[in-house]
């Protein structure tokens, strides 16, 4: 039988855990190349996202990636606009410095360049390690389960507020 602490430390880390994730995607919806990047360990993170974008045997690829996309601007704007919503997490520890995650996400992007919007239905799978003392995303493999791309209609207006 566990004692109170060690139920506690374990309800600590996973709360750790969700924080880190919704970390990682503000970061991505804000248009943060370095916070993206430090939610996932220093060296050697898996990052699958799929044949659209790529894998990636470490994340300084796909925060390179992140940051060509997320930032791309056309005539001073920006033309790729993300919305993530992660939802249904299901955290589990393997032990003190390692849990697996799985997630659900609602993806809606607005890319200005092509002219469309895509609205996907996401499953996350995640491993999660204890790096220097936090939680940080050691894989994450993307499965895109549907995806809708819809024209944006004539004369659309956006209003964006990035810096």
């Amino acid at each position: 039988m566990t004692t109170v602490e060690e139920r506690l430390a374990r309800l600590e880390a996973v709360e750790q855990i969700k924080a880190l994730k919704y970390r990682y995607l503000r970061a991505c919806d804000a248009k943060r190349p370095e916070e993206f990047r430090n939610c996932f360990i220093a060296r050697g993170a898996v990052v699958d996202y799929g044949p659209r974008i790529g894998k990636f045997e470490d994340a300084d690829g796909i925060a390179g990636v992140f940051a060509h996309l997320a930032l791309k601007r056309v005539d001073d704007k920006i033309v790729i606009l993300d919305m993530h919503h992660a939802m249904h997490p299901v955290i589990e520890l393997v032990g003190e410095t390692e849990a697996t995650g799985a997630w659900t996400l609602r993806f809606r992007q607005v890319d200005l360049e092509a002219g469309v919007e895509r609205v996907s239905a996401i499953e996350y799978a995640d491993r999660y390690v204890v790096e220097d003392g936090e939680w940080r995303i050691a894989r994450c493999e993307v499965t895109v389960l549907w995806t809708i791309v819809t024209p944006l209609p004539e004369g659309v207006q956006i209003t964006e507020s990035y810096s």
